[in-house]
């Protein structure tokens, strides 16, 4: 069984979605939407903008996200795709390949939690490529405050700067719940396995803390950066408040004067 993951948006409509099918989901949450169509076929919408399919053509896939389209909210320019498969073997023990499973039975459960953990791979891809996007403006900055002196970028920048930062790391919380694992495995000891040799597989925490300290990178520098503009704005302060003493000085004596 083959699956894909798409991300196609930072979010997904998922209360449209389920009322633009009218079909009844095999799972649904505030989060996610999973459905069934038998013949190994499988569809996963997440709330954060991916889309998982198992058992797909390429043209079911594109048709299948072409038809939701009313329900992407804030599309991306480029969708990120993965792929992954699990296969069938006489073995008791799962083994996780470069790009597969192999397992002893295929089952809905189980499908879900690869689904699920594929899902979370794709979005720990956007979210990498973001932060890294974020520092490499960040060291811009930088670069032009080392050479000039000088913090090159206006506060009406800087705060938007900053509100970019803040969703990115709003967005990695609400959505990326690597370390809990999901409701079906906490029951069944054989998914609880396959969810555990999938994290591992797929590096989801290890990349989650390297997203989290690239984060944490540029918050620091932002902190230096809102110093630095504070400290701008208060030099500018007392400069008027010299002009206005000035101003006022100056008209006193021309009224002695004159």
């Amino acid at each position: 069984m083959k699956l894909t993951a798409f991300l196609v948006a930072n979010q997904l409509d998922l209360k449209g979605i389920k009322s633009f099918l009218e079909i009844k989901p095999a799972a649904d949450s505030s989060s996610e939407l999973f459905y069934s169509f038998g013949s190994g076929k499988h569809q996963y919408y997440f709330n954060y903008g991916v889309i998982v399919f198992s058992g797909h053509t390429e043209e079911e896939m594109r048709y299948a996200v072409k038809a939701i389209s009313a329900y992407i909210k804030n599309p991306v320019t480029s969708w990120l795709r993965d792929e992954y498969e699990i296969n069938v073997n006489n073995e008791p023990e799962p083994r996780f390949d470069f790009g597969s499973l192999s397992v002893d039975r295929i089952n809905e459960s189980l499908v879900r939690v690869a689904m699920l953990n594929l899902a979370q791979s794709v979005a720990l891809d956007y979210y990498h490529e973001t932060s890294e996007n974020l520092l490499t403006e960040i060291k811009g900055f930088t670069r032009d405050l080392e050479t000039s002196g000088k913090l090159n970028i206006g506060r009406k920048n800087m705060m938007k700067f900053i509100g970019k930062a803040l969703n990115t790391q709003n967005d990695i919380a609400e959505n990326i719940y690597i370390f809990d694992a999901p409701e079906l495995a906490w029951d069944d000891e054989y998914l609880d396995k396959i969810q555990k040799g999938l994290m591992k597989h797929f590096d989801l925490r290890v990349r989650f803390s390297e997203i989290e300290y690239t984060l944490r990178i540029i918050e620091d520098n932002l902190r230096v950066f809102r110093e630095i503009s504070h400290q701008r704005e208060s030099s500018l302060l007392e400069w008027i408040i010299i002009l206005l003493i000035l101003v006022e000085v100056i008209d006193m004596i021309v009224t002695r004067v004159f």
